[in-house]
């Protein structure tokens, strides 16, 4: 006979491991798009909280005296949850940046869509590095690894056991935002590049020949060079991948270590 009694103690220590999974999946990429119905995230986190929990069983009672207590350790494991899937979820903002930072050289910026995994305004470029670089990402594994590192984080950081380090969480902000920037520019670099030439080029002209009209020239060149430098540069977009999924690795790691 199947016997699927628990105590209230095994109650509450399931309630707290589905905290953290629901906080994660409610912000970490690829599971947090809007697309996906709110029933499916729920039914997910439930039942990936029912394989982590028959994992860690057998495990240790959740001590505190009152229910302000216990509220306080669902905070502490919410907050947990949502460092772990933001410290991904920072590191896929880099193609917005990089998308904003082409757009600009090619006179696109004015243009801007609704993101409908997001829900925000982004730019073209941005838009299409994050549709590229998010089915690399999802191709190359990153859910496995974002899985992987999460059920990692209950070994690491038990249930109820995370200290939050103030100074190494900034710290690791600090590194993040300059890789933001480094790897951003890594990732626009061609366009970047063959727009700078492009603004030498007409500023010869502009002296040469001061009867063109160099402005009304250089918008149309500005954004028909820059499509077929991004045409070309597809092929590119598998390392910029590769360099995204190492800095979601290191970041994820930094901030456990800032939790433990």
């Amino acid at each position: 006979m199947l016997d699927i009694s628990f105590s209230f103690l095994d109650l509450e220590y399931f309630l707290l491991i589905l905290v953290r999974i629901s906080c994660f999946i409610f912000i970490a990429p690829f599971f947090s798009i809007r697309g996906i119905p709110n029933q499916v995230k729920i039914a997910f986190s439930f039942f990936t909280a029912m394989l982590i929990y028959t994992v860690l069983t057998p495990h240790e009672a959740v001590v505190y005296d009152s229910v302000l207590a216990y509220a306080v350790i669902v905070v502490k494991e919410a907050v947990t949850g949502l460092l772990l899937g933001f410290s991904a979820n920072i590191c896929t903002a880099i193609v917005n940046f990089a998308g904003a930072v082409a757009d600009m050289e090619t006179g696109l910026s004015m243009v801007t869509l609704m993101d409908p995994t997001t829900k925000e305004q982004t730019s073209i470029t941005g838009a299409y590095y994050q549709y590229v670089i998010m089915l690399m990402l999802v191709a190359s594994g990153m859910y496995r690894y974002l899985f992987g590192a999460l059920a990692d984080s209950f070994t690491l950081i038990p249930v109820n056991g995370a200290i939050f380090r103030g100074e190494n969480l900034v710290a690791t902000l600090v590194t993040f935002l300059s890789d933001y920037i480094i790897i951003g520019f890594r990732i626009c670099l061609p366009i970047f590049s063959v727009i700078l030439l492009l603004n030498v080029v007409l500023g010869v002209l502009a002296k040469v020949s001061p009867q063109m009209n160099m402005f009304a020239v250089g918008i149309q060149l500005k954004v028909l060079t820059g499509l077929c430098v991004l045409f070309l540069a597809s092929n590119m977009l598998s390392g910029a991948a590769n360099l995204i999924f190492s800095e979601i690795k290191k970041i994820t790691v930094l901030f456990v270590e800032g939790m433990m």
